[in-house]
């Protein structure tokens, strides 16, 4: 069985932490000649409420600004990551659950390979703060290549 890629997803949040995927992401898309798409999401549980019923405001920017600037830092990011390249790329910035959205996307546009980085966090702290990539791994329809940061260290669980 040949492995072949020809459309490639890399999530992006614009962290260190999505570094290093954007390095494996762009070799990978080089070297299989394949399409790359980035994809950051707004997260819509960033914004909070100042109390809970009929009378509840949300309070910071409202998801049109939060989604501009989403589509300013992918321009800013692209132009940076893969300027000096000849990768075939193409954006998009969503707003939603970040799992849901990358999976709805790789469903939409034939992705072959999700490639995305993660904290390495301990047990305890994922079993508190979730994993974005943990779900996207579960319920992707391709494969998914986590990348870590090599800052964390192994702790035996």
């Amino acid at each position: 069985m040949a492995i072949h890629f020809s459309n490639i997803l890399l999530p992006t949040d614009f962290s260190e932490v999505a570094q290093p995927a954007t390095c494996y992401a762009r070799e990978l898309a080089q070297t299989f000649g394949a399409h790359l798409h980035c994809i950051h999401v707004v997260d819509d549980a960033y914004q909070s409420w100042s109390a809970i019923g009929p009378e509840s405001l949300p309070m910071g920017p409202p998801p049109e600004e939060m989604l501009e600037l989403g589509r300013t830092r992918m321009k800013e990011f692209c132009a940076e990551a893969f300027a000096d390249s000849d990768i075939s790329t193409t954006t998009h910035v969503a707003y939603g659950r970040p799992f849901a959205e990358i999976i709805a996307y790789a469903n939409d546009n034939a992705i072959d390979l999700i490639v995305m980085g993660t904290h390495g966090r301990g047990a305890i702290a994922h079993m508190l703060l979730g994993s974005t990539t943990e779900k996207v791994v579960r319920k992707a329809p391709c494969a998914v290549l986590t990348v870590r940061t090599g800052k964390e260290p192994f702790v035996m669980p």
